[in-house]
């Protein structure tokens, strides 16, 4: 029985569940740090919901925010804490467990 109910989906992370979020966070768990803008176009979405969710995402601790200037030009770089990996780990395994079928693997 997993902590919630008998179906693993009940274990599934809210704040990764919605499309956009578990498409930041995966993308950001392929690599070490993305440029803001560089997310926004791979995972394409608009300026401001990316920052809508990355502030979220940052608030639950799952996300680091970096600025600074590169050739007198701002950025942003984004990059998942440990937490963030974590829960991402997690979230995968899940997923694993529902696509076998067995809600108690």
């Amino acid at each position: 029985m997993t902590a919630n109910g008998a179906h693993p989906r009940h274990d599934l992370d809210p704040l990764i569940h919605t499309p956009v979020r578990l498409s930041i966070v995966a993308a950001l768990a392929a690599a070490e740090k993305v440029e803001f803008r560089f997310l926004r176009d791979t995972i394409e979405v608009s300026d401001s919901l990316l920052s809508k969710h990355m502030v979220t995402l940052e608030e639950a601790g799952y996300v680091k925010v970096d600025k600074a200037f590169v050739s007198k030009k701002p950025g942003t770089w984004l990059s998942l804490t440990p937490e963030g990996r974590r829960a991402f780990t997690e979230y995968v395994a899940v997923l694993e467990k529902i696509m076998k079928g067995s809600p108690h693997a």
